[in-house]
């Protein structure tokens, strides 16, 4: 049985994160924050999928004064996402966020930090420390590896932090190489009592990027390491969230919408199960209860398989047989397999 690590809860708005609470799912839009409408408009896709927390990109002064306009459209909190400016976290924290992201790879002065930190102490504003491979301060020991690296700039940060009396602090420390980065998290887990947001950076468009993130979160995730999770593909950040939750539910960590299962079809398939499969996901992405429905193809796992879900048909030549919790309730015409299933699945 997973044991999480113990963490101290913070709140970034309305949503705790660590301790006891449920793992988070986070995005980041991918608009130009300077863009309120469009930046509102993908925020709103978001939340209609689930997404938790959200951070934008704060690459201005302009962009900073922006997000006052987008945090009062909004339902979820919103992260200010900042790097080499520190004056664009204090006006970010004016125009109202629920949290910023500093990078101490190129903010690490420690006058601009303590100026962000006593601003974010008077609105008690949690601050992330979000270390990337890719940008490491230029001092540190050269002979250590790289994960080695990321865990020695986020220590001196929390340092940074803890010695001006400021403990609302999240932690995450990214690389695009999944072995470095399960390496930084397991040696900076056992360290501080800090949340730890959890991710595989810059990892790639959807098809590789979903692999490389299920490899890289979901081991963290098995040993109990992680308060938030974002999957970071070239992609619209909508398969971010899919993705995010679908890791989750295979983990048995949360329960957010359907689950799937569905055999992948071999010789003794006698329908076109990958067709109905499809029609079967888009339409179950709308179905926002936990509930586990079975697709299955033929005699040998079909009926086992159909009767551990909650709803599931195992398919025929022309026929199908419909279960229900174990029980089965009936049988369907090919033609009505999927109109079927789905009646079955919204009135369960």
């Amino acid at each position: 049985m997973m044991q999480r690590r113990v963490s101290k809860a913070i709140r970034i708005g309305d949503v705790t994160v660590g301790g006891n609470a449920p793992i988070a799912v986070q995005s980041m839009t991918k608009t130009d924050t300077r863009d309120v409408a469009s930046t509102v408009r993908q925020i709103k896709e978001l939340e209609e999928c689930g997404c938790e927390i959200i951070r934008s990109a704060v690459p201005d002064m302009e962009a900073a004064i922006a997000l006052s306009g987008i945090k009062k459209q909004i339902k979820i909190p919103l992260v200010a996402d900042i790097h080499f400016d520190y004056r664009l976290a204090l006006q970010a924290i004016e125009s109202g966020v629920d949290g910023l992201r500093l990078n101490p790879g190129n903010i690490s002065e420690p006058d601009k930090v303590a100026a962000v930190v006593s601003a974010a102490k008077g609105s008690e504003i949690p601050i992330r420390i979000g270390v990337n491979a890719g940008s490491l301060p230029q001092d540190i020991d050269p002979k250590l590896t790289t994960a080695q690296k990321m865990v020695v700039a986020a220590m001196r940060h929390i340092k940074l932090l803890e010695d001006l009396d400021f403990d609302l602090i999240k932690v995450s420390l990214k690389a695009f190489d999944v072995p470095t980065t399960i390496e930084a998290y397991k040696d900076i887990a056992g360290k501080v009592p800090y949340p730890l947001h959890i991710g595989i950076t810059e990892s790639g468009p959807a098809k590789s990027g979903i692999i490389r993130s299920a490899c890289g979160i979901s081991p963290l995730l098995y040993m109990g390491i992680g308060d938030t999770i974002r999957v970071s593909l070239s992609a619209n950040p909508v398969e971010e969230v899919v993705t995010a939750y679908e890791i989750l539910k295979s983990l048995d960590l949360r329960h957010h919408g359907a689950v799937l299962v569905s055999c992948p079809t071999c010789g003794r398939t006698e329908v076109n199960l990958i067709e109905m499969v499809k029609e079967v996901e888009e339409r179950l992405a709308k179905v926002d209860k936990p509930i586990k429905v079975a697709v299955m193809g033929c005699v040998v796992n079909g009926p086992g398989e159909a009767k551990d879900a909650d709803i599931g048909i195992a398919c025929g030549k022309g026929k199908g047989v419909l279960f229900r919790k174990g029980e089965k309730i009936g049988v369907v015409d090919e033609k009505d397999f999927v109109d079927v299933l789905m009646r079955e699945v919204e009135g369960f």
